[in-house]
């Protein structure tokens, strides 16, 4: 028997529907998730997407994948892997996956999924370590929202808090851009500045803004106790009152002509500097 004919009758064992119709209920759905209608949900497209979120455990409502896709082995032992935790799973041809794809060349592959859970609890270490949070303010780019979940996990951050007017973390160009971070990353979405920075307070987390006024630069501060990095939209930072807000304050020092740095790349920076201070304290110990 052939690869294809083999791969074929594992994938009818799934009980994997085929969709013919622009109409039916499962892309109905998916649309709306797609759109930021049915927000209990988030729309997850992509091969490598779709592996993170099963390899990251999340409660995954609905399959819809390519009968293209599946011809190779790598998507169609995905494909088999979620028939195993989701009932709901259909393939389509191109044309159809077109009309529910976010991007403008469909990935092949799109997941309907349950959005974590938001809140302070999630956010609450369980390691002993001291805690790293970034605090997202008002950054309203969700590409910069999702380059910046990448490096918080990437840098060791135990937490990640999206203010009210923050880009949706789980927006399909934030998933897109943080490449799996979003779904391993503790994320609390929605608290108020007020709210989360009593919140840091009541934990002894100090709150560390970044501003380009700054007294003190980015490796002057001792990162090896619990912080939260405030960092702001690219386009005028932090406000007055809310680095006022903070316990402290850093800058990145710039030179050249350059006045600024994108916020996703700042955050990276200072992110790293914090977990190069914390290995060294952790050799040390």
């Amino acid at each position: 028997m052939s690869t294809d004919k083999t791969r074929n009758s594992e994938l009818e064992t799934r009980n994997s529907k085929v969709i013919t119709s622009r109409d039916n209920s499962l892309l109905r759905e998916a649309r709306a998730v797609r759109d930021g209608k049915l927000d209990h949900l988030i729309f997850v497209e992509g091969l490598r997407l779709c592996e993170e979120a099963l390899r990251s455990h999340l409660e995954i409502i609905t399959v819809i994948y390519s009968d293209e896709i599946v011809r190779k082995d790598r998507a169609a032992k995905l494909v088999n892997e979620l028939g195993a935790v989701c009932e709901r799973i259909a393939s389509v041809d191109d044309g159809l996956l077109a009309t529910v794809s976010y991007t403008k060349t469909p990935q092949g592959m799109i997941i309907i999924a349950k959005r974590p859970e938001s809140g302070p609890e999630a956010l609450q270490s369980k390691t002993g370590r001291a805690e790293l949070i970034v605090i997202l303010a008002r950054i309203n780019n969700p590409v910069n929202v999702g380059a910046i979940l990448r490096s918080a996990e990437a840098a060791g951050a135990t937490g990640v808090i999206a203010i009210s007017n923050t880009a949706d973390p789980f927006s399909p160009k934030s998933l897109r851009g943080a490449m799996g971070s979003a779904f391993r990353l503790p994320i609390w979405r929605g608290a108020s500045y007020a709210e989360t920075l009593a919140w840091c307070a009541k934990r002894s987390i100090v709150t560390v803004g970044a501003d380009l006024q700054a007294s003190k630069e980015y490796t002057e501060i001792d990162w090896t106790v619990s912080r939260a990095l405030i960092v702001g939209p690219e386009s005028t930072g932090l406000t007055p009152d809310e680095v006022d807000l903070a316990a402290e304050s850093v800058k990145i020092p710039m030179h050249g002509g350059a006045e600024s740095l994108n916020v996703s790349v700042a955050a990276s920076i200072l992110l790293y500097e914090a977990a190069r201070q914390r290995s060294s304290n952790a050799a040390r110990v």
